[in-house]
């Protein structure tokens, strides 16, 4: 899939160099086809490397899309450049008028909150609130996942003992949701996270449905009946490096961090981690687009919601 991106955003170099098609405007102005329009609320600290994560995924199948960043007018953090933020993301209020065919909220480093303690929590309600009207379908990711599940459904969010952090084993649950299309039996993860939600909080509310779990991650996968929402608690775009990255850097600054399970070979973090993920990863994003939202996305979005 040409993803459709501004000419001098960051991460099209670093896509480009392995390979993935990527559509600069000035080449998209030029083909006869409505794309499909995602929209990306970031709320990661490090944007640019969330972005590239997101942009790799978002590639590989044959449509057009059109994606546009967002980033929250309430709080703006100080880990990404301020000429980068303003030449590439937008607010809710210049896009609350726009409707998408499909939008993907992240996850953000702000777990242990409450969530009414989390600094921009009243913008991504209103955010939330937005999208029954204004977005076809929303994917969200890890904190997200549970912001949105709390939000939409009344799910609450649970302390874990310790934290989550590594690469777990997980079962698909539907086998025949096209969600899973592709997918094996079992399926590795990266989870890195001190909350989670409950299956029993999910299986209360029937307007939800179980998809994925693992026996030491528990709740992975959950999505609403009309397939309108999905809730995702790992994080299957992650890099190769991404959970090494944050265990040097917590162990750096003399956090109590445990190793990455099942990540690095021989729990040896000298040696570079075996990716279990990047396939999983690439059909999860791709059958979301193609299943829940190109396929069943109006060509007038606007006629959804009249």
């Amino acid at each position: 899939m040409p993803i459709k991106i501004p000419d001098s955003l960051p991460a099209r170099a670093v896509l480009e160099s392995e390979n993935i098609f990527v559509m600069t405007e000035h080449r998209a102005m030029h083909q006869d086809i409505r794309p499909l329009n995602l929209l990306i609320l970031n709320l990661m600290p490090t944007k640019i490397v969330t972005e590239t994560q997101l942009l790799r995924k978002l590639s590989n199948t044959p449509l057009q899309i059109q994606v546009e960043l967002l980033q929250t007018a309430s709080y703006v953090g100080h880990y990404t450049d301020a000429s980068h933020l303003e030449s590439f993301y937008t607010t809710f209020a210049q896009i609350r008028e726009k409707r998408y065919d499909g939008m993907i909220i992240t996850g953000a480093p702000v777990e242990n909150l409450e969530f009414g303690q989390v600094d921009y929590w009243q913008e991504l309600c209103q955010i939330m609130e937005w999208t029954k009207t204004h977005v076809h379908s929303t994917l969200h990711i890890c904190w997200g996942a549970q912001a949105g599940l709390y939000y939409h459904y009344g799910v609450p969010k649970r302390t874990l003992p310790q934290k989550l952090f590594g690469i777990y084993e997980h079962r698909v649950l539907k086998p025949s949701s096209p969600l899973f299309r592709g997918f094996d039996d079992l399926f590795y993860a990266p989870n890195s996270r001190y909350t989670c939600v409950w299956e029993e909080d999910i299986r209360r509310v029937p307007e939800l449905e179980m998809m994925a779990a693992g026996d030491e991650a528990g709740v992975f996968a959950v999505k609403s009946v009309d397939s309108r929402n999905f809730f995702v608690m790992g994080h299957l775009e992650y890099d190769p490096d991404t959970l090494a990255k944050e265990y040097f850097r917590d162990r750096e600054k003399g956090r109590n961090i445990a190793l990455p399970a099942n990540y690095f070979p021989d729990d040896d973090p000298g040696k570079p981690p075996i990716v279990r993920w990047r396939s999983a990863g690439q059909l999860l994003y791709t059958n979301w687009l193609n299943y829940y939202v190109y396929q069943t996305t109006p060509y007038d979005l606007n006629s959804q919601f009249e």
